[in-house]
């Protein structure tokens, strides 16, 4: 599987960026604020790549970061949401505002996607409330004035918790909805290895 793409912008398309690779070009399909992100063709760009695999044909979804990646992968885990509506919701909302409003469950937010009706904003706000990453990206002010969160700020043990799963080649959402578990399990001032190694029980789930 293709998991990173470096090379030098040959063209666009209405949705995909084609990216030359050692003379190789590769189609790779983006989100509208991803292509805007990009620069001008002959430029050089990095894009991590998320590879479909199908009977007839293989896709490639690029994004400037992992964490863009990661949330792509984490809403089409929404049942009716696919890869067309997720690339969608990350045209319309930046990585931090879809984690503030699932947070916050402002699903008017959500809904402003074209393309996502009431029905599936509501579900997106509901089956990622509990796998948002609830320690990067997050007003946390703000999530707790709506009582979406009880912490301001998540404490050192919980972010050294959240790197060291990371490190272990988890992704960002699910290492922090792994850590953010772990602490709710164990409570306030459990120690970074504790957490640790609860988070990879509830991982193991």
């Amino acid at each position: 599987m293709i998991g990173k793409l470096k090379g030098i912008i040959d063209s666009y398309g209405e949705d995909y960026v084609i990216l030359d690779v050692g003379g190789v070009g590769y189609q790779v399909h983006c989100a509208a604020r991803t292509l805007t992100a990009l620069p001008a063709p002959g430029e050089a760009a990095t894009l991590a790549i998320e590879t479909y695999v199908r009977e007839d044909q293989i896709k490639l979804f690029g994004f400037t970061t992992d964490a863009e990646r990661e949330w792509f992968r984490l809403l089409q885990t929404v049942q009716g949401v696919g890869a067309k509506v997720a690339l969608s919701v990350l045209s319309t909302l930046k990585v931090n505002e879809l984690a503030n409003a699932i947070a916050m469950r402002d699903k008017a937010s959500v809904a402003r996607t074209p393309g996502v009706g009431a029905k599936v904003a509501e579900r997106i706000v509901s089956e990622l409330k509990d796998k948002v990453p609830a320690y990067a990206d997050v007003d946390f002010g703000a999530a707790q004035m709506a009582g979406a969160v009880d912490e301001r700020r998540a404490p050192k043990p919980v972010l050294d918790a959240v790197s060291a799963l990371v490190n272990l080649g988890y992704g960002q959402p699910q290492a922090a909805t792994a850590i953010a578990a772990a602490s709710r399990a164990l409570g306030e001032g459990a120690e970074t290895a504790a957490l640790i190694r609860q988070g990879l029980k509830e991982l193991a789930k």
